[in-house]
């Protein structure tokens, strides 16, 4: 910062620099309170550093609307809904069957609105501390790991010190879960693929799961070199098609000759079941790391919380189809659920088998979406580390790429990686969904924790919630790996 000039220079919201004391740090992550009286008389000029993902700093406005000049490329409300439905609706919407067995019928049932509730709540309460500390530190927009930081560094003087602890822990869950997720995206597509081609033509048995894998490597390139999030909203929109296309063909068979609830679908499967059931919901609730990110980029940010704002909207869609994709989809298949809904269509059916690719392509045109997330928080790390503009340019896409083998070399290694998705789904969803925004909503505004301190004695339980389910969900997966890895993979051939 130049006091002389009045030249007040910021660091951007995404970078991957530790949030330190003022004095020790070259960026400035916003004004001190006596700034901040200044700010009225001294010629603040707001000269965001460069970033490589071609997002700007947004800088105060006096308005919900925010003028296009503030942040480049932004993006509507119907493209933040495209982006928010399609970064909770993947494969875990296919393992809901699976997990409502896990559980029981009417407990399943019960569970999806219960879970959804509480996770789109510590989306909001998310969204609002963001917002409050925007304010004070007179910036326009932070990211996860950013605000998690601030927080820490601005409240409680026993949580200052734990400030960086706290943005490298959040950081790393983030790449963990996101790049999981698309590990799984990289099994899920050759898989339904493979299956659907043998079923259809007799050309493609002679094929292996690894040579399907390999195909894909190409296009998963291609649209992960997409660099900005707003062009990712045709893609999205593409995507969104074919996936409802594809709901619509598995909702005919899970309700066609529906057969009457018996005993022998239970309403609760037992107590050794149900973290299983918890891990496949908060895996599937997988959209938090996209929240602020989609609510940074958005021309009228404003429009994205409230009761019937963008966020609780789309939420409520995704609600909706996990409760149904789960309830009719384990009535209709019973006991002989699959971990992907789409296995269990007839495999002597052309419609079923072309549901299979629908859901595959879908799930191909989500990768790039659930990568944006690592690629925002370790490019400029990256990128800084080269001075021109070419240079950036090649580091930038180099690193797309090496993310992207990365995980094609997990999902080749262990054809059912899933099982260890599970895990990292269970240890990070669980923290990032569950354990951390209430600590967030917490640290903001203590000691404000409401009448009665029901601030404090919801966000107590929230936290103890995420807990349990972190501990029980990351042992029944570290169970499932050995068995794995005891008695090998167990998988049907298609019946075609």
């Amino acid at each position: 910062m130049d006091h002389k000039n009045g030249v007040i220079i910021r660091p951007v919201p995404g970078t991957i620099t530790p949030a330190v004391d003022t004095k020790e740090q070259d960026g400035w992550p916003g004004p001190t309170l006596q700034e901040r009286g200044l700010q009225s008389s001294v010629n603040t000029i707001y000269v965001p550093t460069e970033r490589d993902m071609n997002g700007t700093m947004r800088t105060p406005s006096s308005g919900h609307v925010l003028d296009e000049e503030a942040i480049e490329k932004p993006i509507s409300n119907c493209e933040t809904m495209i982006h928010v439905l399609k970064g909770n609706v993947g494969t875990g919407l296919l393992a809901m069957p699976e997990a409502f067995m896990n559980a029981g019928l009417w407990v399943g049932f019960a569970g999806i609105p219960i879970m959804g509730i509480i996770c789109i709540h510590c989306m909001n309460i998310l969204v609002t501390s963001s917002k409050e500390l925007c304010g004070r530190q007179g910036v326009r927009a932070m990211s996860y790991e950013e605000t998690a930081s601030m927080a820490f560094k601005l409240g409680p003087e026993g949580c200052r010190r734990w400030h960086r602890v706290v943005y490298y822990i959040i950081t790393t869950f983030l790449v963990i879960t996101q790049v999981g997720f698309c590990c799984v995206y990289f099994v899920f597509i050759p898989q339904n693929i493979q299956e659907a081609v043998k079923c259809m033509t007799t050309s493609g048995t002679s094929i292996s799961l690894l040579a399907y894998t390999a195909i894909f490597i190409l296009p998963l390139l291609l649209i992960s070199f997409i660099p900005n999030i707003k062009y990712l909203a045709p893609v999205s929109m593409m995507a969104g098609v074919i996936q409802i296309a594809g709901i619509i063909i598995c909702f005919y068979y899970m309700v066609r000759d529906l057969p009457h609830i018996h005993e022998d679908l239970p309403a609760f499967a037992g107590w050794s079941t149900l973290p299983l059931y918890f891990g496949t919901a908060i895996y599937s609730f997988e959209g938090i790391g996209l929240v602020l990110p989609l609510e940074n980029k958005m021309k009228t940010p404003g429009a994205f919380g409230g009761l019937s704002g963008v966020l609780n909207t789309s939420m409520l869609i995704v609600m909706c189809l996990f409760a149904s994709f789960g309830f009719f989809g384990y009535l209709q298949y019973g006991s002989t659920v699959q971990g992907s809904i789409t296995l269990n269509l007839p495999a002597s059916d052309p419609l079923a088998e072309a549901v299979k690719i629908a859901m595959a392509l879908s799930v191909l045109l989500t990768y790039p979406l659930q990568m944006y997330v690592p690629f925002e928080i370790l490019i400029p790390s990256v990128t800084r580390r080269f001075t021109t503009k070419k240079g950036k340019l090649v580091a930038e896409y180099a690193f797309r790429t090496a993310m992207v083998l990365l995980t094609f070399v997990l999902a080749a290694s262990i054809p059912n990686i899933g099982l260890f998705i599970s895990l990292v789904g269970a240890v990070s969803s669980s923290t990032l969904a569950l354990i951390f925004p209430p600590i967030i909503e917490l640290v903001t505004f203590w000691p404000n924790t409401g009448r009665c301190h029901w601030v404090l004695i919801k966000n107590v339980l929230i936290c103890a919630f995420g807990l349990v389910g972190f501990a029980t969900g990351t042992v029944s997966s570290i169970q499932s790996i050995i068995d794995f890895m005891v008695n090998g993979q167990k998988q049907l051939p298609p019946a075609c």
